[in-house]
């Protein structure tokens, strides 16, 4: 899949972090269910290699990449578990819009953003967005970035992921809320599909075009 393909397919990505490779399984069911299908598990982890494998492997309707991808081999080494796609939280020296898999670099800045659009990206990762300026910076990159398109993530949640996705540079957005670390821990998957459905729920309209 290209990456915008991955993008689109729904509003809200989240953002995973797994301790336990036996919650890997369950937890990507659960959101499947709820109407997320695009699931980034980051790196953060010694078991996110193996839980990326599992989910590819165990969870129907799940197009798993990974987030926290820092190095050209991290890149490789989520093409080599059968991921989808990568996010990486800064743009990775070197690295190229085509590569093993397709990835999703982080910019905070219009310098940041012009080094990306040079190396052949147009779809980024705005992060951490909160700190970046959110909504309103994501407004002024919109008429001199007409070309690109955003995945905001880092301080987006329930509140004001609807903010974010009424942007029409704003293909969709990350965040952790959606899968909570005691529901996890816990196993309350039954909590993780409610909260999968309501950010499922959330529509972004229809893009308007970009005054230049």
């Amino acid at each position: 899949m290209t990456l915008d393909e991955i993008l689109m397919q729904a509003p809200v990505i989240p953002v995973l972090i797994i301790d336990d490779v036996a919650h890997a399984v369950p937890l990507g069911r659960a959101l499947v269910a709820g109407g997320l299908t695009v699931l980034e598990i980051t790196m953060r982890t010694p078991v996110a290699s193996a839980s990326i494998e599992r989910m590819v492997g165990e969870v129907e309707g799940a197009i798993v990449g990974a987030g926290t991808v820092l190095t050209p081999a991290m890149r490789q080494a989520v093409a080599d578990v059968g991921g989808a796609f990568a996010v990486s939280p800064g743009l990775i020296e070197g690295e190229r819009a085509d590569g093993p898999v397709p990835l999703l670099p982080g910019i905070a800045t219009a310098t940041e953003l012009m080094a990306g659009l040079a190396a052949g990206f147009e779809r980024f990762k705005l992060f951490p967005a909160n700190i970046a300026g959110g909504v309103e910076a994501l407004k002024a990159f919109a008429s001199p970035f007409q070309q690109v398109k955003f995945c905001p993530t880092g301080g987006v949640n329930a509140k004001n992921a609807a903010d974010y996705l009424a942007l029409p540079n704003v293909v969709c957005v990350g965040g952790s809320w959606v899968a909570p670390a005691d529901a996890v821990r816990s196993g309350d998957w039954g909590r993780i599909t409610a909260l999968a459905r309501e950010a499922a729920a959330l529509r972004q309209r229809a893009p308007a075009p970009v005054a230049g």
